[in-house]
């Protein structure tokens, strides 16, 4: 079954100028403060920042908002001094199983440190971003998570050379923060298969985002499927597409929430508010569906299938077998311009 629709009416985020709190008193000794805020950078849910003798933690997507304003950053309280010094941290080890209450702090066993947004029975730190952000330790602890972690084949100067236009929303923060969700992914086999394999995902994205500019639907459709026991809690016109690859439909909304240990069907608007969210249903789709294809979009890369499985297996039913070929040829041409931009070639069966 077809799981992608129409691309939707972009969600542009738009915030209004914010107002500088007053700052309130802090406590007589305080932390050392962190990188301070730059009002041209671009900070997601848990980064954390420096101002006005103040540490703040970024609550999600903002850029150009003066920590201070409401609902969008969390005063850390007063800092003064140096920036942090790696390996002072106490708070404890992450235990799965454990309950934790919401703000509550824990050492992963990656080595960085999580903040608990909302309470949970120790959920994974790295999957369920719901219920975690990253938090940078105002006493020390460990440095910042890399620009390209993991030696991800795409660097951010690449992604924004594929996506000069793209929505704010789509950050290569929050692709980079969904990575660790599958691991296998752009990561198995030769140099060559894994930066086509980043190639044909992200040429799929662009198509079925328009550059990466929408987020939702342009024509909702009500996509939902009551035959199943858990129904549409949401409500019924609430399963439209979102995110880089439009997921859709109720049971599919579900697969993905249980998949990554997060309430996607009681609240599928997580997908169009928070990026890494969003990236993570795209490489959840990506790793573990096959759709209408026989195979799954990262297997038809890495076994050698190539491209044009990948677009069966997002699309097939109404694209592959001459259904509709100016759509293959669209994603065709995306990726041949992305292996470029990564140094490689596109490979051979490039169309379905």
């Amino acid at each position: 079954m077809s799981r992608v629709r129409v691309l939707a009416a972009t969600l542009m985020i738009t915030i209004a100028g914010a107002v500088v709190a007053m700052l309130p008193a802090g406590p007589a000794t305080a932390a050392d403060c962190v990188t301070p805020w730059q009002s041209s950078a671009v900070y997601t849910g848990g980064m954390t920042a420096s101002y006005n003798g103040h540490n703040w933690r970024a609550k999600w997507w903002t850029q150009n908002e003066t920590p201070g304003a409401a609902d969008v950053w969390a005063d850390q309280g007063t800092c003064g001094g140096s920036t942090p010094s790696p390996g002072t941290c106490t708070y404890p080890n992450w235990t799965a199983g454990t309950w934790y209450d919401t703000g509550a702090i824990v050492r992963y066993t990656n080595g960085n440190y999580y903040i608990a947004e909302h309470g949970n029975p120790g959920y994974d730190p790295t999957i369920s971003t719901w219920y975690w952000d990253p938090y940078a330790c105002s006493g020390g602890g460990t440095t910042p998570p890399p620009t390209n972690p993991g030696g991800f084949v795409v660097t951010e100067a690449q992604f924004t050379q594929m996506f000069p236009s793209r929505n704010g929303f789509y950050t290569y923060q929050g692709l980079v923060a969904a990575l660790s969700s599958y691991p296998a992914f752009a990561t198995t086999g030769t140099d060559t298969v894994r930066r086509q394999e980043a190639a044909a995902f992200l040429a799929n994205v662009s198509h079925e985002t328009g550059g990466l500019v929408y987020i939702t639907e342009i024509n909702r459709g009500t996509y939902c499927d009551l035959s199943q026991p858990y129904g549409c809690p949401a409500g019924a016109a609430n399963y439209y597409g979102r995110g880089p690859i439009q997921l859709s439909w109720n049971f599919n909304y579900k697969a993905a929430g249980d998949a990554l240990g997060l309430p996607l069907l009681t609240n599928p608007w997580l997908v169009e508010t928070d990026a890494a969210v969003a990236w993570r249903t795209a490489l959840w789709y990506w790793n573990t569906q096959t759709g209408p294809g026989t195979m799954t979009p990262h297997n038809a890369m890495v076994t050698g299938a190539g491209f044009g499985e990948t677009i069966r297996s997002i699309n097939g039913s109404l694209e592959c077998n001459g259904g509709n070929p100016g759509q293959v040829q669209s994603r065709v041409t995306a990726y041949q311009q992305f292996v470029q931009i990564l140094g490689t070639t596109a490979g051979a069966n490039l169309y379905c």
